[in-house]
C-alpha cells in the first residue's frame, strides 16, 4: 500500500471527470489495494485540464494492444516461462507509477494491459493449439475488473482491458462464423513451410460472401463502439476506445500478411 498524504491538497477522484487533467510533478497520490469503495486520489488544487494527454491515453491504448501481437507472441512462443513471469513486472511497474500523482494515469494504464499479458502469456505459451480455449483464458481478469469497477478503482486499466477483451471476442466470433477453426489449428501444428498454404486457403474462405459480409459487419460494430465513448472526453473512455479500435488495426495487419504470405 502507497500511503502519502499532503497538506494544503484536496480529494479529488480525476476518472470522473469530463476533461483530461495534468498533474504537477511533485504531487503524491493515494493508492491503496486492495481498493476500497470510493477510493480517491490527492491532488493539487492548481490542476490543469489538458486535452492533449487525453489523446496521449488513446495512443497508448493502440499501442499497448499491438504488443502482445507484435512483441509478446514471438516472446512466448519460444520462452513462455519469461513471458509470464514479466507479468509481475508489469504489475510492479503499474504500482510504482500509480504511487505518485504525476504518472498514476500510466500506472493505471499499465496495470489493465498486465491482464492481457498475462493472458496471452498463459493461453499462447502452452494453450494455443485449440481456439475453444482462447476466449476463457483472455476473459482471466474479468472478474476481478468487474470488482474493482465497482469501487471505482483503476477505471483507466480496467476499461482498457475491457476493449481489448470486447476486440478478442468479435474477432473470435467472426472466426466461428467463417468457419476458420481449422486452419487456426493446422497453423499451430504445421511445419513453417506449410503455413503460407494454409493462410491461402483461410483468405479464400475470407473471401466468400458470407466472410466479407460478416467483416463488414464486425468492423462497424467495432468503429461504432470505439468512437462513441470518445465523444464523452474522459480518460477510461479513450482507454477503452483504443483499444477497441485498435482491434481493426491489428486485424488488418494480419490480413495483408495473409495475403502477401
Amino acid at each position: 500500500m502507497v500511503n502519502n498524504t499532503l497538506s494544503s491538497y484536496t480529494t479529488f477522484n480525476p476518472t470522473n471527470t469530463d476533461t483530461e487533467i495534468r498533474l504537477q510533478p511533485e504531487a503524491k497520490s493515494n493508492v491503496s489495494f486492495p481498493p476500497s469503495q470510493g477510493t480517491t486520489l490527492t491532488f493539487p488544487l492548481s490542476v490543469v485540464t489538458s486535452a492533449r494527454q487525453i489523446w496521449l491515453v488513446f495512443a497508448a491504448a493502440v499501442f499497448l494492444v499491438s504488443v502482445p501481437v507484435f512483441i509478446e507472441a514471438p516472446l512466448v512462443r519460444s520462452l513462455p516461462w519469461l513471458s509470464l513471469s514479466l507479468t509481475g513486472g508489469w504489475v510492479w511497474l503499474s504500482f510504482l507509477l500509480m504511487s505518485r500523482s504525476a504518472t498514476y494515469l500510466w500506472g493505471d494504464l499499465i496495470y489493465g494491459f498486465s491482464w492481457s499479458w498475462l493472458a496471452g502469456s498463459i493461453y499462447w505459451g502452452w494453450l494455443r493449439w485449440e481456439p475453444l480455449w482462447h476466449l476463457p483464458v483472455e476473459s482471466i481478469g474479468l472478474p476481478f475488473v468487474i470488482w474493482c469497477l465497482r469501487r471505482n478503482w483503476g477505471k483507466v486499466g480496467n476499461w482498457f482491458y475491457l476493449g481489448s477483451l470486447l476486440g478478442t471476442v468479435l474477432t473470435d466470433v467472426y472466426f466461428y462464423l467463417v468457419d476458420l477453426m481449422p486452419y487456426w489449428r493446422q497453423i499451430m501444428q504445421a511445419e513453417p513451410e506449410q503455413v503460407s498454404q494454409i493462410l491461402r486457403n483461410a483468405v479464400a474462405q475470407i473471401q466468400t460472401p458470407w466472410g466479407q459480409t460478416w467483416a463488414i459487419a464486425l468492423a462497424l460494430v467495432l468503429m461504432t463502439v470505439g468512437i462513441l465513448p470518445l465523444r464523452k472526453k474522459q480518460w477510461h473512455w479513450y482507454a477503452f476506445g483504443g483499444a477497441v479500435l485498435s482491434t481493426i488495426l491489428v486485424d488488418s495487419l494480419f490480413l495483408l500478411a495473409a495475403v502477401l504470405g
